[in-house]
């Protein structure tokens, strides 16, 4: 009874937890995102082509106008959006005529390079304080350079939104600062320091070159028990073969 009674008490916890909810501006919403929200396809790509001619949408209203969504499903993801301050100033529209959605205000956004960002470069994104920063710097320190934008999805406490979010503020541009692994030389405790192998892969990889010889290509290392497949062309950017 005692432990039903704890077991009770956990899951009323549970219940009662709040999902923490992350706003994001829906001039940057992605087929996936779009799909999430629970919009169709015809929805998405009507907002897709109005961007694609660089207009910017600045109120719910502008958004179910372009999308055509539903009232019910506006009510719904409406209150997750998040518009640039100019745009939420009411001292910017106060004795002005609002302007046609097709020709407002652009928001001027600046493409740097991930590379070369900064912490104070990171924290100016919303969602990313000097924690998750950190870890990001963290993880460009250990790769050396990031060589695809898909690679923030592996930092840990990033949600979808904020990786969209520094979609929208950087880029990769090609640099020479990979920090390249040869799988063919390398100690167990060097391979064990790259970050996409773990202690049981790299010990693995050890064992398979000693019995079968070196390895010529990713596709042979595919082939290890463990290998993160789904990451094979990202990975085989940081190797020697």
């Amino acid at each position: 009874m005692a432990l039903q009674t704890e077991i009770d008490v956990l899951k009323s916890q549970k219940s009662e937890e709040v999902k923490k909810i992350y706003l994001f501006n829906p001039n940057y919403i992605t087929d996936y995102k779009g799909y999430k929200l629970g919009m169709s396809t015809q929805e998405i790509d009507r907002l897709l082509a109005f961007r694609k001619e660089n207009k910017f949408i600045n109120s719910a209203e502008d958004f179910q106008r372009v999308t055509k969504i539903s009232d019910s499903l506006l009510a719904v993801i409406s209150p997750l959006f998040k518009f640039p301050d100019w745009v939420k100033n009411e001292k910017f529209n106060k004795g002005k005529e609002k302007p046609n959605y097709t020709l407002a205000k652009k928001e001027k956004i600046t493409i740097l390079n991930i590379n070369e960002a900064t912490q104070e470069d990171l924290i100016k994104i919303y969602g990313i304080g000097e924690g998750l920063s950190k870890r990001i710097l963290k993880q460009k320190e250990a790769l050396g350079c990031f060589v695809s934008m898909e690679q923030l999805n592996d930092v840990w406490g990033l949600s979808p939104e904020v990786v969209e979010e520094l979609n929208a503020h950087f880029k990769v541009i090609a640099t020479e600062n990979i920090k390249k692994i040869n799988v063919n030389e390398a100690s167990l405790k060097e391979l064990m320091q790259f970050p996409y192998f773990n202690y049981g892969l790299a010990k693995q990889i050890i064992t398979t070159r000693s019995m079968e010889g070196n390895f010529s290509n990713i596709e042979e290392l595919i082939k290890i028990k463990g290998f993160p497949v789904e990451k094979a062309k990202i990975i085989s950017l940081y190797l020697k073969l």
